[in-house]
């Protein structure tokens, strides 16, 4: 059991705070982005207030405002991943996902550590560095340490086209002592989401396994930073519940993990409730949530946690997606496959698939999609390669100091990308892209981005500072 006890999502003050905040003159709305603009986040009132905005004018100016934050931290980088599900087995119930224990119209499979190999191996062959594990909360004969010896055979696959640098993990919450084992295995972020705060919806959605317990999985956060895992990330699916009320429960469930660790998730995740097999509540969700009600989440979370990464899947759409990098996004994944073995043979994808898909593009057609927007797609791993996790990170991030490292790394690992797996149309962006960005950098960001994609094209690999 979860060792934090104290509830700190109070439904009744979001409650309040929502319908104080839900009609707010234009004045107090622009007061609000003014206090965006400086980088030091908002309270939930300011929250809510945002959430009411409907006039076209005022949307647009909440878009530009998250646009300049998220320019000014991040820049034009973008960090590239693949979710990598290593088994759809579950003992849960959840009513919205193809992968509960009772549905029947999904072929079952869990995969070997050889066919891990295998897929971690066309993995790298496509250019990628970064993998998120996922598995659902059942495993083969072994229990946990079906996930650890995962972790490792990822790890110790290595071809003439690299390595994967960075594993994060998505599987079911842990003990303190599980975490430290998870820990051990050297992986970067922890990832759990809590599917929705709203007690008596999360009751209703899921109705058999461990997972019922809504106290033991909201918790897991404080139990993998008590592990020592510096970075975990969280996050809300869209669409069970009213998103505003959600919005207000991330916020206080940010502000918990702060109040106790002195720092808040690496990430959030924004995921949208899509068509999964087997589940009417998938295709129908309770909350729809509008595309343009979408693009007022990212906005908003950008301008409420502004130095939190926030990651864009392959659920939503290419042109959402796009829609969404100058308003927040910073991490997508690319040329995803959302079933067990997906990479290796891809036309299984339908029969055991946990989700569709709203971005079917190989990582070469998203790098070049990015690339030609202006976005520098990067596959950086220094950070967590070199310590700068937690709160060290957040040290570098809140001066702006990090973009003096992850400018220069972005510009190197895409360029090894590009000299290594790209196809020439786009080579040729990608090489015009790097030129432009590193001709536009000035001081201490141009001096180490030349010298390291210099290394790059002199045919040297990983290189970073």
């Amino acid at each position: 059991m979860s060792i934090y006890t104290e509830n700190f999502i109070h439904e009744s003050q979001i409650s309040a705070i929502l319908e104080a905040n839900k009609r707010t003159e234009a004045t107090r709305i622009r007061e609000i982005l003014a206090k965006a603009r400086e980088m030091k986040g908002l309270d939930p009132e300011e929250v809510a207030a945002l959430t009411g905005i409907s006039d076209p004018e005022l949307l647009n100016e909440l878009f530009t405002e998250a646009n300049y934050v998220k320019d000014t931290i991040y820049g034009k980088r973008l960090v590239l991943f693949a979710p990598l599900y290593i088994s759809n087995l579950c003992a849960n119930e959840c009513l919205y996902c193809a992968f509960r224990a009772t549905n029947k119209d999904i072929v079952r499979r869990s995969l070997t550590q050889h066919e891990i190999a295998n897929e971690v191996n066309n993995l790298i062959s496509q250019g990628h560095k970064r993998i998120l594990l996922v598995a659902g909360e059942s495993y083969p004969k072994e229990g946990f340490s079906y996930v650890l010896n995962s972790i490792k055979t990822i790890y110790d696959v290595k071809s003439e086209h690299g390595e994967i640098r960075r594993v994060n993990v998505n599987v079911a919450p842990l003990d303190v002592d599980e975490f430290k084992l998870l820990k051990n295995e050297k992986i970067g972020t922890y990832q759990i989401f809590q599917e929705t705060y709203h007690r008596e919806t999360y009751a209703k959605m899921h109705t058999g396994g461990k997972k019922k317990n809504y106290d033991f999985r909201i918790t897991a956060p404080h139990r993998a930073m008590e592990a020592g895992i510096d970075d975990v990330g969280i996050g809300v699916l869209f669409g069970l519940f009213d998103y505003r009320f959600e919005m207000l429960a991330l916020m206080q469930h940010i502000r918990e993990l702060e109040k106790v660790y002195g720092i808040g998730p690496h990430t959030l995740s924004v995921p949208r409730l899509e068509p999964a097999t087997g589940s009417d509540i998938a295709s129908h969700p309770p909350h729809a949530v509008s595309d343009i009600e979408f693009r007022k989440i990212v906005a908003i979370l950008r301008l409420a946690v502004p130095y939190t990464g926030i990651i864009m899947s392959t659920r939503e759409t290419a042109q959402m997606r796009r829609d969404t990098f100058a308003l927040g996004v910073s991490q997508i994944s690319a040329g995803s496959r959302t079933n067990p073995g997906g990479y290796t043979h891809e036309t299984e994808e339908d029969e055991a698939s946990q989700f569709s898909l709203g971005d079917h593009r190989s990582l070469d057609e998203v790098i070049r999609d990015v690339a030609s927007m202006g976005y520098i797609p990067s596959f950086c791993t220094a950070c967590y390669r070199l310590g700068r996790t937690g709160r060290d990170f957040m040290d570098l991030a809140k001066p702006g100091d990090i973009k003096l490292h992850c400018d220069p790394n972005a510009l190197s690992t895409f360029r090894e990308y590009l000299r290594n797996f790209a196809s020439e149309q786009t080579r040729k962006i990608g090489d015009k892209l790097i030129a432009e960005t590193i001709a536009g950098m000035s001081g201490i960001a141009r001096d180490r981005a030349e010298k390291l994609v210099k290394r790059v094209n002199e045919g040297r690999d990983d290189v970073y500072c």
